[in-house]
């Protein structure tokens, strides 16, 4: 059984860094793809990072430069390091994974992703 576990998430102020982390079980991080979405209240989720070890990472062109994705395979997790945070990306922030094969354009998209966590909320205030 395929088991996402986000944590890290919390409250900072406008231009402080927060690192989540995504802890895996019962599937191998470096197979397939894995991602970080993210979802306001109200909001439709959107994709915000993916790392294919073949495919290599993308990240939403709003993130790119202040967030970065890693994976340590020996701990199976994926971290999400943001920094600079704006108050408008308080949001749920999920991670996902999936051992289908994604086109590139599709792998920030919500429905190519099979296996969820739970969340982890974020806050950042002004």
């Amino acid at each position: 059984q395929v088991q996402l576990v986000e944590s890290g998430g919390g409250s900072v102020q406008a231009g402080g860094s927060l690192r989540l982390s995504c802890a895996v079980s019962g599937y191998t991080i470096d197979t397939g793809y894995i991602a970080w979405f993210r979802q306001a209240l109200g909001e439709e989720r959107e994709g915000v990072a993916s790392i294919s070890i073949s495919g290599g990472t993308i990240y939403a062109d709003s993130v790119l430069g202040r967030f970065t994705s890693s994976l340590d395979n020996a701990k199976n997790t994926m971290y999400l390091q943001m920094n600079s945070l704006k108050p408008e990306e308080t949001a749920m922030y999920y991670c996902a994974a999936t051992r289908s094969y994604i086109s590139a354009w599709r792998r920030l998209e919500r429905a190519s992703y099979i296996y969820w966590g739970q969340g982890t909320q974020v806050t950042v205030s002004s």
